[in-house]
Formats: structure tokens, C-alpha cells, sequence
């Protein structure tokens, strides 16, 4: 409902299906993030991608267009942060497949970084957003490096199996829209 100062008002019908939930995954988990820092919970924040601008229009005085750019270097992963003294890294992730969540959907660099997180203490995981099950799962960086490993002489993917067995089941919720603190502070607890 749209509330207009002349005193009109407009019901707008949002549709939300399973297309618009996959596009908005990282807007989820942003929203999320916002709600944590907004109630003091966590301080965790998407990280920017460091970019060398090269060719930028001025079409107006006002604003500039960007019209050619590059990746400095890879980045490592989408979201870091702390929570309860504890230093949190992650990566979103998405598929379409209802059997497998393929390893290629992690770059190598992701994966060393994440690593390295977890070497020195901090907590590393991967959230999985299954689209067309319309379920989104944190699969804690332990579990990753074993799948990686065994990438390298066998099975390419995770199956749908192994991320119900080994991950956590995030339930979508309104306020926070993806709670995945609630698992870290499983985690937390099983040290």
C-alpha cells in the first residue's frame, strides 16, 4: 500500500516467485547483514571488488558513467565481518541443479582464502542457495576442503545428500531474512 500526499492510496501487489528469490539471494543476505547492525548483533558487511577504472563519460556535470573498468585482482569472498569476538567470512553461492551443487561455483583463490580463515581461527563457511528447492544452506569450510579434496581423484559436486548431511538448513524467516547466526552460534558452541 502507497500512501500519496493527496490522500490517494495504491495497493501494490508485489509477486514474488522462485526467479525473483534466486535474483535477490544477495539482497537477502544484505538485508540480513543490515538487520544484525541495525540491533547491534553483528558488524558484517558485503566487501567491495577493487576495480581500476579506465574509460569514464561525462555526459552531464552531474554525473559520470563509467564505461570500461577492470578487476584489479580476484577478490576472495563476498562477505566478512565479527560477531561475539569472532572474526566471520563467507561466500554466497547459488545453483539451479536439485541433485548437486557443482565445485566449479567456487573459485580456487575462494577456497584458499576461506582456508586460511579457518587456519587462523576465524569462522569460514559457504552459504548454498538450492533455487528451485527454494532452500538455502551453510556449509562450514571443514566440509568444503574435504569435497575439494576429493574433487581432485573423483566426484566434481556436492551432492544434495551430503549438503543435508553436512550442512545446516537456514529457514527463511521475515526479521532477519537469512538468520545464519543462529548456526554460527551452533557452531560456536560445539568449539
Amino acid at each position: 500500500m502507497i500512501n500519496y500526499p493527496n490522500k490517494k492510496t495504491t495497493f501494490v501487489e508485489k509477486k514474488i516467485t522462485h526467479s525473483n528469490r534466486g535474483m535477490s539471494f544477495e539482497n537477502m543476505i544484505n538485508d540480513t547483514n543490515e538487520y544484525y547492525l541495525a540491533h547491534n548483533i553483528a558488524v558484517i558487511h558485503k566487501k567491495p571488488i577493487p576495480i581500476q577504472i579506465v574509460k569514464v563519460d561525462y555526459p552531464s556535470r552531474s554525473g559520470a558513467v563509467i564505461k570500461e573498468a577492470y578487476y584489479k585482482v580476484p577478490s576472495t569472498t563476498d562477505y566478512n565481518g565479527i560477531y561475539h569476538g569472532h572474526y566471520i567470512d563467507f561466500e554466497a553461492k547459488e545453483t539451479t541443479s536439485t541433485s548437486s551443487f557443482p565445485l566449479s561455483n567456487i573459485h580456487p583463490h575462494q577456497i584458499e582464502h576461506l582456508s586460511k580463515i579457518e587456519e587462523h581461527g576465524g569462522i569460514s563457511f559457504i552459504l548454498i542457495f538450492l533455487k528451485k528447492l527454494d532452500q538455502v544452506y551453510l556449509l562450514e569450510t571443514k566440509y568444503l576442503l574435504s569435497f575439494v579434496m576429493r574433487s581432485k581423484v573423483g566426484r566434481k559436486s556436492i551432492s544434495f545428500a551430503e549438503i543435508q548431511e553436512f550442512g545446516y538448513l537456514i529457514k527463511e524467516s521475515y526479521s532477519p531474512r537469512i538468520d545464519y547466526l543462529k548456526i554460527i552460534d551452533e557452531i560456536i558452541k560445539k568449539g
